[in-house]
């Protein structure tokens, strides 16, 4: 149902859509696609599952890398940023994290960050996710998807407002 709306909303406005991901490795893009009449908005997405191509390919500053690790809110904006630059989309959604079942990169299992960016403005949001890891991963579409969803409201009713 986000998907959807997130694709409504995007092609209402004219605007396009890139997918930095990590954790969900194409889940966010394959959620999006699933939408009829994507292609108007989803121009494409990129899976940097390995930390070293999250700096090589979208451009995560290596001493975020360094000093926080891959799981974390920073790493999460500068996908969802790297992917719309390389991409040339209007927005980007990144995800991070843990899915499990242990432990990784000194974060705890079910740790996710996902972000969005659109205009300038980029928003992360952190989860804590019991459960197994494909519910891990499915979280993290979701919250993805939400946050984008907030930010393309956020920019309707600015838009709308102004009138």
């Amino acid at each position: 149902m986000t998907a959807a709306a997130v694709v409504e909303r995007l092609r209402r406005a004219g605007l396009t859509v890139a997918t930095g991901e990590s954790l969900t490795g194409g889940l966010v893009s394959a959620a999006l696609v699933d939408v009829p009449g994507a292609s108007l908005a989803v121009l494409g997405g990129v899976v940097t599952y390995a930390t070293s191509l999250k700096a090589q390919v979208l451009g995560v500053e290596q001493a975020v890398l360094d000093d926080g690790g891959p799981v974390q809110a920073e790493v999460a904006r500068q996908l969802a940023l790297g992917a719309a630059r390389l991409l040339g989309a209007d927005c980007g959604i990144g995800t991070t994290g843990v899915a499990g079942p242990g432990p990784s990169d000194g974060a705890a299992a079910g740790t996710v960050f996902v972000a969005a960016s659109l205009a300038g403005t980029v928003r992360a949001r952190r989860l804590a996710v019991a459960g197994t890891r494909p519910l891990v991963r499915r979280a993290a579409v979701g919250a993805g998807l939400a946050v984008l969803l907030g930010l393309l409201e956020d920019r309707e009713q600015t838009a709308g407002g102004a009138r």
